[in-house]
This record gives structure tokens, C-alpha cells and sequence, in this order.
């Protein structure tokens, strides 16, 4: 074997029930490179680099590592010989602190006479997160209380706190600011330099593009394409992910932002904590809101706001007028939320498709809202398969084996079949491939039209500029700026705002 290459995967086969996550699949990883893994959701990525960071065994095929043998049982045992993971979802207990998270299943190396040391611990663990930039969050804190982006970087200080030679990014990045990103960036350039190597993952085209040495591309569990960075083209490498060119627009093409007069939503006076501070704000009907800001601005408490999942300290949220009392109320008034931590707030992962969708529509096939109709659920559900084109073996499938992509398809079919005149997005389409991204957007362009109401909050400048018909820039707890979509503004004029 090429002495340059450190991992090789050769002729790897997976299933999962009747589905074939990868058929055939061979990969070299090279020492001093990062290379990228892009496809459309469930074409494979996330599967293969599982299999080598010891989450799961394939099938069929091989794996070696520095020229040996590679068949880990485990994530701990492959990050003890040296490949680490960063996986696209939580990764951390909520129950304990983030010393235990960095330290979880090797707590013992502080024990001496039969009693942990906690300050040895704890001094390791700030160690470990001062090392990669995080020094913002102590090692004595509960993980529950972080949000998601410090959960994640708990998650990476653990990983890097055992120097692999081998880091797996898998769709990392999308739930980071630019801080976040800044420091995985960082570290994925000294494993390089280092002469170790990096495989990432991600959806974002621009961000792999420049990242990444070499790219490869998976679609129907197969490898379809390997790119070297002087070959990099963004309409050849979509074409090799989607094996189609994609018609129609991505983002809106009109600048016109025009929306109803009425007022179907708004918070009046609301405070809570830091995080909304004398916050008004009033969203139309057929109109997109846009909500932007750096990560800690109050943006996704926001959200939980609008759909009464938190409620204010003072002020109040009112729809059509009516004061809003919680989520049950949310949901009578046809309002629907995705929360940007999808698998733990709005998804049951160990439920069905058919589950995760039907719960949100009992008023549309059962009768007075107690006696299910087998027969009519199921017509209900597949409905919104098909017209969202989920990715699943059969309705009841869990959950929780399907491609990021695909889970937040689940998400909006919850919502769309149960008819919500009202969607609250907390970062829709992160972890989803750019032919799903660019469906999804084609979907609230027709909500828009159609009279509804969306409201759009995202740490991804392009998307909303792009989609939003008004959009307003939070800091602090506080709105900042609003934009015009007819006012054509540019990132840099919105950024300033931000920061």
C-alpha cells in the first residue's frame, strides 16, 4: 500500500434492511489532506465513515489503517489507535458535566486509593477545551445548560484531546457560527500540517470546495467521482452528486417582497433573560421573515417564542390578535416549528416515519381526534412521502436510520400535512444536500404565494437574502437592522450589524 495513504476502504458493502447504503465502495485517504465526501442525503457518506471511525461494521469488503488490518469494535476504541469522529448530530450526555462528556467511559485514569480526583478532571478538561479555542466554557458546567453549538465544541475537545491522526467531520460545520467554524477549521489545517489527515463532509459546495485537497462524490451508495482541487468545478461537481442538472431557480429570482397587510403574528414588548430583550416584532400574512445574527444573539430562543414553546418573562405573543398560551395552542392555530436541533426537539428517533408524521395530524384522519382510521393514517402519511420524496425503506422505518436530509423532510411532513399556515424554521436546511435545499426553498416560495406565513431563522447569509421578503438582524437580544428584499443588500452591509 501507497505509504502516503493511511486509510483505504476497499469494495465495502452495507444494508440496512431491503436498503443498500453502499454497493462496492473503495476510498484512499492521504496523509497532509483533507478530503471532502459530498452526495445527496443517504447517498452514502456518513455510512461509510461511520464503518471506518467504528460505529458500525459493514458487510462485505475491507479496511486498513496505516497498512494494517482495520476492523474496530467501537468510536472509543478507534479514537484510542487514532481515527476520531465528529458525528453530524448530539453527541453528548445532557445529564452531566462537560468534564464527564470530554472524559465519558475513561473517568477511572483519575481515580487514586478508589476516589476520583474531580480536579484533576476538571483541570484536564478545561485544558482540553482552552486548546481548541473554547475557553468560554468551563469544564464544571452542566451540558444541558449549553446550547448546541457548545455541545458540539465539548464533543470536538473530547476527540481532540486524543490527537488523532484521523479526523472524521461529518456535517459538523452546520451546526456551528463562525466561530465554531473557525476553530474546526483550525484544527483540520494542524492535523494536516501534521502530516495526519481529515475526511469532511459537508453539503455547503462553496465551503468543501475551498476546504478540501480532493473531493469525492457518493450517489446510491457508490462512488461516482474522485476530484483533485485543480479539477474543482461547482456545475460538474453538482451534476456528479445529483446525476441531473438542476432545473428551475434555487433561490427566489423576484425582488419583489410584497406581502399581505395583515398581521397573523407578533411579539409585543416580549423580555426573557438576554436573550429578548423589549422584543417587538410582527410577521404578515404570504410573507417570508428572515432572522439573522450571530449564534448566541437570541435568534433560536426566538423561535421557541413563536411557538409558545418558551414563554416570555414579560410582554406578550399574540396570534391573529389572540394571545398565545403554549405549543397546543401553537398547533390549533395551524402554527408549525423546526427546531434547529432536530433530533432531540423535534423528532422521535426511536419512532417510525409513519409515527413522527401522523402525530401532527390526528385532526386530519381521525375522528373527533381519538378514533384512528388505520387505512386513512396511512394514506395521510405516504401523501407526504411522496410529495416530499423521503428516502425510507417503508413508512415505518425509525427514524433515526435515515440521512440528515431525510429526517428534515420528516420534520416539515409533520407540519405541511396537518396544513400549518404558519412555519417557524430554525435553521431548515442544515445537514441537507443542495438538490433537497433547493426543493425546499421551491416549497415556501409556494407557501408564500399561496397566503402562508414563514419565518425563516438561519446562520446562512446566502439563504436568507435569498428567500426572505424582509429580513431583520438580531444582536444581543435585540433587533438591530431590518432589510427590504427590494433594497438587493449586500453580507457585508448585514454583517456590520451582527457584530
Amino acid at each position: 500500500m501507497d505509504k502516503d495513504v493511511i486509510v483505504k476502504v476497499k469494495n465495502m458493502d452495507k444494508r440496512f434492511g431491503t436498503t443498500v447504503a453502499l454497493n462496492n465502495v473503495s476510498i484512499e485517504v492521504r496523509r497532509g489532506e483533507i478530503q471532502g465526501l459530498i452526495g445527496e442525503n443517504g447517498s452514502g457518506k456518513s455510512t461509510v465513515t461511520s464503518i471506518i471511525s467504528g460505529m458500525q461494521k459493514a458487510d462485505g469488503g475491507k479496511m486498513f489503517f496505516k497498512g494494517e488490518d482495520w476492523e474496530p469494535d467501537s468510536m472509543l476504541f478507534a479514537l484510542e489507535k487514532g481515527i476520531g469522529m465528529i458525528v453530524q448530530e448530539n453527541g453528548t450526555v445532557p445529564g452531566i458535566t462537560a468534564a464527564e462528556n470530554i472524559f465519558l467511559g475513561e473517568i477511572g485514569k483519575f481515580r487514586k486509593k478508589g476516589i476520583v480526583s474531580r480536579k484533576e478532571m476538571m483541570r484536564e478538561a478545561q485544558k482540553a477545551l482552552d486548546d481548541i479555542g473554547a475557553s468560554h466554557i468551563r469544564a464544571e458546567e452542566m451540558t444541558a445548560r449549553l446550547d448546541m453549538q457548545d455541545r458540539k465544541l465539548i464533543e470536538i475537545a473530547k476527540i481532540m484531546a486524543k490527537k488523532p491522526e484521523v479526523l472524521v467531520v461529518d456535517e459538523t460545520t452546520t451546526a456551528l457560527s463562525q466561530m465554531g467554524r473557525d476553530i474546526i477549521y483550525r484544527i483540520m489545517e494542524q492535523i494536516k500540517k501534521e502530516n495526519g489527515a481529515v475526511i469532511f463532509i459537508s453539503h455547503d459546495l462553496d465551503e468543501i470546495m475551498n476546504v478540501c485537497d480532493s473531493l469525492t462524490v457518493l450517489r446510491d451508495g457508490k462512488i461516482i467521482v474522485t476530484f483533485s482541487k485543480e479539477e474543482f468545478d461547482e456545475e460538474l461537481i453538482k451534476l456528479s452528486m445529483i446525476g441531473r442538472e438542476l432545473r428551475g431557480d434555487y433561490y427566489r429570482s423576484d425582488l419583489d417582497g410584497s406581502y399581505g397587510e395583515e398581521v397573523v403574528l407578533e411579539l409585543k414588548d416580549v423580555s426573557l433573560d438576554d436573550q429578548l430583550k423589549n422584543f417587538n416584532l410582527q410577521i404578515h400574512r404570504g410573507e417570508i421573515l428572515g432572522v439573522g445574527g450571530l449564534s448566541h444573539c437570541g435568534m433560536h430562543t426566538l423561535g421557541k417564542v413563536l411557538f409558545g414553546a418558551v414563554r416570555p418573562a414579560y410582554g406578550k405573543v399574540l396570534i391573529r390578535g389572540r394571545e398565545l398560551k403554549n405549543e397546543a395552542d401553537a398547533m390549533k392555530e395551524k402554527i408549525g416549528y423546526a427546531a434547529k436541533d432536530r433530533d432531540s426537539e423535534s423528532l422521535s428517533l426511536n419512532a417510525s416515519v409513519r409515527d413522527n408524521i401522523a402525530i401532527g395530524g390526528f385532526n386530519c384522519f381521525a375522528f373527533r381526534e381519538f378514533l384512528v382510521f388505520p387505512g386513512k393514517e396511512k394514506r395521510y402519511v405516504q401523501k407526504q412521502i411522496d410529495d416530499l420524496s423521503i428516502k425510507c425503506a417503508e413508512m415505518n422505518q425509525y427514524v433515526s436510520a435515515l440521512s440528515g436530509g431525510n429526517k428534515q423532510k420528516v420534520v416539515f411532513g409533520k407540519w405541511i400535512g396537518r396544513g400549518s399556515e404558519i412555519l417557524v424554521l430554525d435553521c431548515p436546511t442544515r445537514g441537507v444536500d443542495i438538490g433537497v435545499k433547493q426543493a425546499m426553498y421551491q416549497l415556501m416560495y409556494q407557501m408564500k404565494k399561496e397566503g402562508k406565513s414563514i419565518v425563516i431563522i438561519s446562520e446562512e447569509m446566502a439563504e436568507l437574502i435569498g428567500m426572505s421578503d424582509r429580513l431583520v438582524i438580531m444582536k444581543d437580544g435585540e433587533l438591530k437592522k431590518e432589510f427590504l428584499r427590494s433594497e438587493e443588500p449586500e453580507e457585508s452591509d448585514i454583517i456590520r450589524y451582527m457584530i
